[in-house]
């Protein structure tokens, strides 16, 4: 089993050497930085989800556990929610200053 282990890593170090050592030309060149900022907002959108996701079911938690709290827990929860969704907004930004 470990030969087997072995067999596949240096197989993978194979496929990965011949890319780097390939001699690229200017028709062929990859566009990195557009690239990594799909990724980039991929990302803070997924985290941005998650965030309001979890914000909005504890706000709902505790509306259930104390109604005649509702006009703090509504206020901390609509500046919670711009806070996070300008994470979004800023990656956004930064995306088009950097990709041409």
């Amino acid at each position: 089993m470990r030969k087997l282990s072995y067999l596949f890593m240096a197989l993978s170090a194979m496929c990965f050497a011949v890319p780097a050592f390939a001699q690229g030309g200017a028709a062929g060149e990859t566009n990195w930085v557009a690239i990594t900022a799909g990724f980039s907002m991929a990302i803070a959108s997924a985290v941005c989800g998650l965030a309001q996701a979890k914000a909005t079911a504890a706000a709902a938690e505790g509306l259930a556990r104390n109604p005649a709290a509702r006009p703090g827990i509504q206020l901390a929860l609509i500046l919670g929610l711009a806070l996070i969704e300008s994470l979004a907004l800023y990656t956004l930004v930064i995306i088009f200053a950097k990709v041409k």
